[in-house]
C-alpha cells in the first residue's frame, strides 16, 4: 500500500528565491569559508570521491549537502557548476552493482556505511534543485546495493546510530517510485540501528558524560531528534513528531540550554552555560526540526528551528562566515586556547577559538547545511496550496491549477514585529494559503484581525490579481529563569546578551599539510571589556538600534537591543580553567553602582554573557 510520507514538502532549491537580509546571509556563506572549501581545503579540494587521495568519508558529502541548495537558492552559475563537478564525479564511479562511495570492493566491510547515508540524502537534493534524471536510478540501484551489503555486514559506529538518516532517501525514491523493497530495507536499518525511540527514558540521560560515546554524542542525538517522526511512517500511522518531542523533552532535562537545545562537547554536558555546544549538532538539529516540521505539520517545530537560526548558528560563525568555532557556550567572554585540562568534556583546548577546523574538521565541512535549508523551508508545497512556513524573506513561483503563482514574505522578522505575505496569481486560482504564526510573541494580527499565536492561519479562496496581507506581532520581553540561579532575557525569538569586547590574536600556520591563512586561519578572541554582572532590575526597554546591516549578525552592529540595568559583581574563574567563568558567582552582592547597558541580540555577538543572576 503507497503511503503518503510528508505532509508538506519543500520547495525545490531552484523555485525558492531568498530576498531582503537571507538572501544577503547566503550570499555571504557563498563568499566564505563554505562557499570555497572546494579551493582552500585539501580535504574537499582533493578528496577521494573525485579521484583524489584525501578523505573518502563524510566531508565531501556533508559540503555538498550546503552547496548544492546554496548554488541553487542564489541561482549562481559558478557555485552550480563547482557542485555539479563534484556530483558527476559521484555519479560516473558508482559501481555497476550500485556502491556509491570512493573504496574498493576489499574495504567495503569495514566502510562505515554513514557517509551512503549521506551521499544519497545530498544526490536525493541536487535531483529535486537541478531536475538531472540520472540520479533517481542512482539512487534506487544504490539503496538495492545497500540492502545486500547489510546483509552481509551490519551496522556499526555512526552508521548504526545515523541509521534513520537514510529514511530521507528512501522516503523520496518510494514517493517516486512507490515499491515495497523500500519499505522493508527502511525497516531492515531499523533492526540493526540504535533504538533512539526505546532511549526516551530520561534517566539514562542524568549525568554529564566526561567520556566519550556514540549514544550521548552531541550530534548523534541532533540528528536523532527525527527519528520518531520517521518512524511513525513505518509503523502505519498518521506522521506524528509525539516521540521525537518526548526524546528532546528527555535530554533537555538535564542538559538544556537557553536557546532550546542541549549542551555537548563533544557528548552530553549538563545545563551549565559554560559548557559547549557543537556547530554540527545545531545544524543538524535545526534539520531535525525542518523534517519534522514537513513531516507533521506541527507549528512548534518553527518555534524551535527558528530559536536556533536566529541564536545558536549565528554566534558560532564570524560575522563574514570565513571562520567558525567547534563549540559555543552560552557565557563567553574568551574564545581561546585553553590550557590543559579543557572545559570541554571530551573536546581539545581548541574547541571555542575561531578557525578553519579547530578540533575536527567535520563541522567545518557540514556548518554549511544551515542557512540554505532553513531558507528552502520558509515556504512549502500542500496537495492544496502554500504553507508559509517561516516567517523569513523569500518567495517562490509555482503552477497551482494552471495559474502562475508567486508567494513572497516581505519581512525584517526577527530584527522587526511586521510580515508582509504578497500573493499574486496570473489567473483566478483557488487553492490554501497557510501562514505559521510565531509562538514565541505575545499577541498577532493578521490584516487587522487578532490571531493566535503558534499556530496555522488556513486562507482558502480564490486569489486572482495581486493581494497583500499583513501580520503584526507583538513580542514580550520575558525574563526565564535558569540553573544556578541564573537568568537569561528573550524578546520574541532573539535572546539577548552582554556583549563582551574583543581582542582579536591571529594565527597563521600549516598543520598537516593544511594552511591557514587569513581570513581563514584561526583566532583566540580575548575579553576586553567587563563582562562580571547581575540584573539590577527586572525592567528592560527593547531600542531598534539601526537598519538591518549588511552582515546581518554584526558584532559591531546590531540592528536592535534590550536596555538592562546591570551591576558588577565578583565572578571569578572556574577552578582550574582560567579565563572561563565560574558556572555561577559564589555571590551577587554588588562591587559598584548599577548602570544602564545595551544587550544585543546573542547570534550578533562572538563574546558574551547571557546567563546572570539577580543582584542580592
Amino acid at each position: 500500500m503507497e503511503k503518503k510520507i510528508f505532509t508538506y514538502k519543500p520547495f525545490s532549491a531552484s523555485s525558492i528565491t531568498p530576498k531582503g537580509w537571507l538572501a544577503r546571509q547566503l550570499r555571504i556563506q557563498a563568499e566564505g569559508l563554505a562557499g570555497n572549501l572546494d579551493k582552500v581545503w585539501p580535504d574537499v579540494q582533493r578528496s577521494r570521491w573525485i579521484g583524489g587521495d584525501r578523505e573518502g568519508w563524510e566531508r565531501v558529502p556533508y559540503w555538498l549537502d550546503g552547496m548544492v541548495p546554496l548554488a541553487w537558492l542564489l541561482d549562481d552559475d559558478d557555485l552550480k557548476a563547482r557542485a555539479k563537478r563534484y556530483i558527476d564525479a559521484i555519479l560516473a564511479g558508482q559501481n555497476e552493482d550500485g556502491w556509491i562511495c570512493p573504496c574498493t570492493e576489499e574495504e567495503r566491510g569495514g566502510y562505515d556505511l554513514w557517509a551512503a547515508f549521506l551521499i544519497l540524502k545530498v544526490l536525493a537534493l541536487y535531483a529535486d534543485a537541478s531536475g538531472d534524471e540520472r540520479v533517481a536510478p542512482a539512487v534506487e540501484k544504490a539503496l538495492r546495493n545497500l540492502f545486500d551489503q547489510i546483509g552481509h555486514h551490519s551496522l556499526f559506529a555512526w552508521g548504526h546510530s545515523r541509521w534513520f538518516e537514510c529514511l530521507i532517501p528512501i522516503f523520496w525514491l518510494y514517493e517516486k517510485k512507490p515499491a515495497k523493497w523500500l519499505l522493508d530495507l527502511a525497516e531492515l536499518l531499523r533492526i540493526e540501528g540504535l533504538d533512539w525511540e526505546r532511549m526516551s527514558n530520561a534517566s539514562y540521560w542524568h549525568q554529564p558524560r566526561r567520556f566519550w560515546t556514540y549514544d550521548t554524542h552531541v550530534v548523534n542525538l541532533a540528528m536523532a531528534i527525527k527519528a520518531g517522526g520517521l518512524c511513525s511512517v513505518l509503523d502505519g500511522e498518521k506522521p506524528a513528531g509525539n516521540a521525537s518531542e518526548a526524546f528532546l523533552d528527555a535530554i533537555r532535562a538535564y542538559h538544556s540550554t537557553c536557546w532550546g537545545l542541549f549542551t555537548g562537547d563533544e557528548c552530553l554536558s549538563g545545563p551549565s552555560p559554560i559548557q559547549g555546544t557543537e556547530l554540527c549538532a545545531v545544524v543538524e538539529a535545526m534539520y531535525s526540526f525542518e523534517t519534522l516540521l514537513a513531516l507533521t505539520g506541527d507549528a512548534s517545530w518553527g518555534d524551535k528551528l527558528e530559536m536556533l537560526a536566529f541564536n545558536a548558528l549565528p554566534a558560532t560563525t564570524s560575522a563574514d562566515m570565513w571562520t567558525h568555532q567547534y563549540d559555543q557556550s552560552s557565557n563567553q567572554p574568551n574564545a581561546i586556547r585553553f590550557t590543559e585540562p579543557p572545559i570541554f568534556g571530551t573536546n581539545s583546548t581548541e574547541s571555542s577559538v575561531f578557525g578553519l577546523e579547530p578540533n575536527y574538521g567535520c563541522c567545518t565541512a557540514n556548518f554549511g547545511q544551515g542557512w540554505p535549508k532553513f531558507a528552502l523551508h520558509a515556504l512549502l508545497e500542500s496537495v492544496d496550496g502554500v504553507f508559509a512556513a517561516l516567517p523569513v524573506p523569500a518567495a517562490v513561483e509555482t503552477l497551482i491549477g494552471g495559474s502562475h503563482v508567486r508567494v513572497e514574505i516581505v519581512t525584517d522578522y526577527p530584527f522587526r514585529n511586521q510580515v508582509t505575505y504578497r500573493v499574486s496569481s496570473s489567473v483566478p486560482a483557488e487553492f490554501t494559503l497557510r501562514i505559521r504564526v510565531s509562538g514565541r510573541v505575545k499577541q498577532a494580527s493578521l490584516a487587522g484581525r487578532d490571531v493566535i499565536p503558534g499556530e496555522i492561519l488556513e486562507i482558502k479562496r480564490t486569489w486572482a490579481g495581486e493581494t497583500e496581507l499583513v501580520m503584526l506581532l507583538t513580542p514580550e520581553i520575558k525574563m526565564e529563569a535558569r540553573p544556578e540561579k541564573l537568568f537569561a532575557v528573550r524578546r520574541g525569538p532573539l535572546y539577548y546578551s552582554l556583549p563582551v569586547k574583543e581582542r582579536r590574536v591571529m594565527h597563521e600556520y600549516t598543520l598537516r599539510g593544511v594552511e591557514r591563512k587569513a581570513p581563514y586561519c584561526d583566532y583566540e578572541l580575548f575579553a576586553d571589556s567587563p563582562w562580571a554582572y547581575a540584573f539590577a532590575s527586572e525592567s528592560f526597554t527593547y531600542e531598534e538600534t539601526g537598519d538591518v546591516p549588511s552582515l546581518p549578525f554584526d558584532p559591531d552592529n546590531a540592528p536592535c537591543g534590550i536596555k538592562a540595568r546591570l551591576a558588577p559583581i565578583a565572578w571569578d574563574d572556574e577552578p582550574g580553567h582560567p579565563a572561563v567563568p565560574r558556572r555561577a558567582p559564589e555571590s551577587a552582592k554588588p562591587t559598584g553602582a548599577a548602570e544602564d547597558i545595551l544587550l544585543v541580540p546573542y547570534g550578533s555577538t562572538n563574546l558574551r554573557m547571557t546567563e546572570l543572576p539577580m543582584v542580592e
